[in-house]
């Protein structure tokens, strides 16, 4: 049986364990005068049954899952004759996969040299093989795990206790399981990051003002000499993000004071909805929109008033961006608008002061910090866009302010450095990890600039 049959299977017999367990919880203590003389309720014995079924059949799925595949590549190269053993890593890939497409009937045997075609047939074995013991072990651990805490079901046993460090030491290693996540993420940014600096000066990577990530493969190749100056990036990035948020804040912001504190019940069930809608088109849609319709928009309009514009420009970019990440902030800021205490409001209005006075005087001061959390969200979501720049604001590394011109960003260089079969030992490409690295230092430096804000102002209230 297939990992995904096998999932839905141990969550229906942890069903089954959590039933079973309930009603014997209750059987048990119908002779003594009811659930009161038991040691915990039936849903906790019914939980912890459930928690001892399932726990121990997906720990095992998940393990079969993780050393599956190379557990069987391991015994199905072994097989191999010396003959055809690999030298390298690629091809051994190589050989692998021609096994795997005779094994899958994708290459003709005939084809293949008897040595590989007789490791497919191993191949195909030892994974049905797999996938019989995987199930019958699968199925016979969570039954096990049932039956056990069916059978300890008693009135002196406290599952209440089970249950609760069950779920506690669940919590630690999903905790932990995110933590390290991060950790890995960071490291192995960092590691490529370094091996990049051994190829490129760190001098070269940040004062630079040209992007030309372009490496020679051979020493007599003409044209390939590379430039790695960040600049002309970060100038793109920061450009279509400002404009994006000059568009995004104020509407956003104005936005949800309006629906909080002026708009009726029907207007804010209308218009709230609509704008949250922008929040759920793709960014393709936004793409299109602004490289068919926002982009030549400005350049006519450009034209017409004696100015150059570019077909693809930082203002087109921005724009649509700007629109796509209202939601962010109108919808954040309505939220933490709408916590502030109604006593604080009642105050105000009560010592004389006026609905826009209120506003601006108390509601808003109280609610800083969290607008300044939708403003952040919304510069981050800025930043990391792709697609839209794509489409809008082209791919060239132009080092200018003017908005009227065709930039790009780090998001958009980080995606085309890795598209495509690229050589990871390659400055080129481990360019695209000092760009991510970068990035994430300078997203970094953003929050905490921001925490500081917001800790200043919210002194005032505390």
């Amino acid at each position: 049986m297939q990992t995904a049959n096998l999932l839905p299977l141990v969550l229906i017999l942890a069903a089954v364990a959590f039933w079973l367990s309930f009603q014997r919880s209750r059987a048990v203590a119908a002779p003594l005068g009811g659930v009161r003389h038991l040691k915990a309720l039936p849903t906790h014995y019914a939980a912890r049954a459930a928690l001892w079924s399932a726990i121990p059949g997906l720990v095992l799925l998940g393990l079969w899952a993780g050393f599956e595949g190379k557990v069987i590549h391991s015994i199905v190269m072994a097989s191999l004759p010396e003959g055809m053993a690999p030298d390298s890593a690629g091809q051994a890939s190589l050989l692998f996969t021609q096994i795997s497409n005779v094994a899958r009937g994708s290459l003709n045997p005939d084809l293949a040299p008897e040595a590989v075609v007789q490791a497919a047939a191993l191949l195909e074995n030892l994974r049905e093989q797999s996938r019989v013991f995987k199930t019958v072990l699968v199925i016979l651990v969570t039954v096990l795990g049932a039956a056990f805490a069916w059978f300890r079901v008693a009135p002196h046993v406290n599952a209440r206790n089970s249950v609760e460090t069950t779920l506690r030491r669940i919590f630690f290693v999903c905790a932990a399981v995110a933590v390290l996540t991060t950790m890995g993420i960071v490291f192995s940014v960092i590691f490529e990051t370094i091996r990049f600096f051994g190829r490129v000066p760190i001098t070269e990577f940040l004062f630079g003002t040209s992007w030309s990530p372009q490496t020679a493969l051979r020493p007599d190749q003409v044209g390939a000499d590379g430039a790695f100056g960040v600049i002309p990036l970060f100038t793109g990035t920061l450009l279509i993000s400002v404009i994006a948020l000059l568009v995004a804040v104020p509407t956003g912001l104005l936005s949800a004071i309006y629906l909080s504190e002026y708009a009726g019940k029907r207007a804010r069930s209308v218009i709230k909805p609509l704008l949250e809608l922008l929040a759920g088109i793709p960014t393709v849609v936004y793409g299109f929109f602004a490289a068919l319709t926002v982009a030549p928009f400005i350049r006519d309009l450009a034209e017409s008033i004696g100015l150059t514009a570019s077909s693809q420009s930082a203002l087109a970019a921005g724009l649509v961006m700007g629109i796509m990440i209202i939601p962010f902030v109108s919808s954040l800021s309505d939220d933490v608008i709408n916590a502030v205490p109604q006593s604080l409001r009642d105050g105000s209005l009560a010592l004389g002061a006026t609905q826009s006075e209120t506003m601006k005087k108390v509601i808003f001061p109280a609610a800083l910090p969290g607008i300044m959390g939708g403003i952040l969200l919304a510069a981050s979501r800025a930043i990391g866009e792709t697609m839209i720049v794509v489409m809008a604001a082209g791919l060239a590394a132009n080092l200018t302010a003017n908005p009227l011109e065709s930039v790009t960003t780090v998001t958009v260089q980080i995606a085309t450095l890795l598209v495509g079969d690229q050589e990871f030992n390659s400055a080129k490409t481990l360019s695209a990890f000092a760009l991510g690295m970068l990035l994430f230092i300078v997203t970094l430096i953003l929050n905490v600039i921001a925490l500081k804000v917001v800790r200043k102002y919210r002194e005032q209230y505390e």
